[in-house]
């Protein structure tokens, strides 16, 4: 078995990281819009703004759409299938992700379930946001 891998930061995306490793979610804002994007770059995809902030996420959102991979790469096998998930967040951007803490059966995972977000320790002092589902 491999490590899982890990991210490699770069300028536009080292501050995403720190926070991240800090167990905080933030995402990129456009000032001129006040649009919330993902993913980071410098300046708004939607009007092409530079002036671009950071904002901290409130790590809640909806399950949009999800397959169950049941071929992993090798440094996800002892997971058996696990979930890759589209997440839908409160802030309005669609996040890839991982789906924890439920089984990998499309009946324990309805379009619209509410999850939060988890990061996973990837050495280094990196994480990785993951989600989960809200407990009940």
């Amino acid at each position: 078995m491999t490590a899982k891998p890990r991210p490699v930061p770069t300028p536009d995306t080292q501050f995403y990281w720190d926070r991240a490793a800090e167990e905080e979610l933030w995402l990129p804002r456009c000032d001129a819009e006040g649009t919330v994007f993902w993913y980071p770059r410098d300046f708004c995809p939607s009007c092409g703004s530079r002036s671009v902030s950071w904002v901290r996420a409130s790590g809640r959102g909806t399950l949009a759409a999800f397959v169950v991979n049941h071929t992993p790469h090798p440094s996800y096998a002892a997971d058996g299938p696990y979930v890759i998930a589209l997440v839908q967040l409160e802030e309005g951007p669609r996040l890839m992700t991982n789906i924890l803490g439920v089984e990998p059966d499309p009946a324990q995972l309805p379009i619209g379930m509410p999850v939060e977000v988890v990061f996973e320790d990837r050495g280094e002092g990196l994480k990785v946001p993951q989600f989960r589902p809200v407990a009940a």
